[in-house]
């Protein structure tokens, strides 16, 4: 059998531009180095020496992560996926006989991140970098919620109190580390639409692209407070009118909701994205702090898709 050669794979990379590899244009309109202060400070903090193996690039890893969770990915599946696909590969700039990072590898790069707390920081960053391209939020806000439902915990009632009231149960006291290990005490319980979720919650602040200073939102968000708030403010509001009891509702403010809707489906859009594209409508981390920067890592990885359709748009 003949050897694949140079040509080859060039031929290769020019079938995949040519069929749409999504992540080619990404890569084109992304300024990957302004995240690596923050990942670099991150590790300054962490590493005590600098003995031992030479450490991966940390923009590489770092774009291994936007892969696992734009994507949906397992790290496990992330090593394998790199290692399987050209365009994977490609994105990461990494030849074919190149070595590609364990999926422990990947954890721990992971665990620095969220010890450092740099997803906020990294977060702003790329939003101040839309800023300075031009898609500066100066419109209405569309501002909504959606759940990022976790492992449910089998507790009792009475061990979910004492949780809610910051202290351990009792009856954990003689189980094992290991068990423990895998309790979420962060997590909880809520009631949507008479269905119980536990999890956490992504609220989300997302411009309407409109000219016109208004605050959109879900009707949990409407209430006396909220609306005098608004007003005085100078913001127009337009978050829904809430059912009275019994489900009735004025026909007027039906009517209302109803234009609301048209401008307020585009933040469930955004969801669509995450939970659909993304597969990131569940985590499967323990504790606040992996879930925050879960959930971080699926706000930005959105964003810089976005800002990739952007720019094919306005080009």
């Amino acid at each position: 059998m003949r050897q694949t050669g140079l040509f080859d794979l060039s031929n290769r990379y020019e079938q995949l531009s040519q069929a749409g590899d999504p992540l080619e244009p990404l890569n084109a309109v992304i300024e990957w180095k302004i995240f690596l202060p923050p990942i670099e400070r991150a590790f300054q903090r962490q590493r005590k020496s600098a003995a031992g193996r030479k450490p991966y690039d940390r923009l590489l890893m770092f774009k291994l992560l936007l892969l696992q969770h734009l994507y949906g990915l397992s790290d496990y599946q992330v090593e394998f996926q790199v290692r399987d696909r050209l365009s994977f590969m490609r994105f990461l700039g990494l030849s074919v006989g190149a070595k590609v990072p364990d999926e422990k590898t990947l954890w721990s790069f992971r665990e620095v991140l969220v010890n450092g707390k740099v997803i906020t920081k990294l977060f702003n960053l790329f939003r101040l970098q839309l800023e300075k391209k031009g898609f500066a939020a100066k419109t209405g806000s569309m501002v909504d919620a959606c759940i990022v439902e976790a492992p449910r915990q089998r507790n009792t009632r009475e061990e979910n109190q004492q949780i809610k009231a910051g202290q351990q149960p009792e009856t954990w006291k003689n189980k094992s580390v290991h068990v423990l290990r895998q309790k979420d005490t962060d997590a909880r319980w809520t009631k949507k639409r008479n269905e119980n979720y536990y999890g956490y919650k992504n609220h989300i602040n997302a411009d309407a692209e409109y000219k016109i200073k208004r605050v959109w939102g879900d009707s949990a968000y409407r209430s006396e407070a909220a609306e005098a708030m608004l007003k005085k403010r100078g913001y127009s509001s337009r978050v829904h009118y809430k059912p009275k009891k019994g489900g009735w509702i004025q026909s007027a403010e039906k009517r209302q909701n109803h234009r609301y809707s048209k401008i307020r489906v585009r933040v469930e859009h955004v969801f669509g994205f995450i939970g659909n594209t993304m597969k990131g409508a569940f985590v499967r981390t323990i504790g606040l702090a992996r879930a925050t920067f879960k959930i971080g890592m699926n706000n930005l990885v959105y964003n810089l898709c976005r800002y990739r359709y952007l720019q094919a748009n306005c080009a």
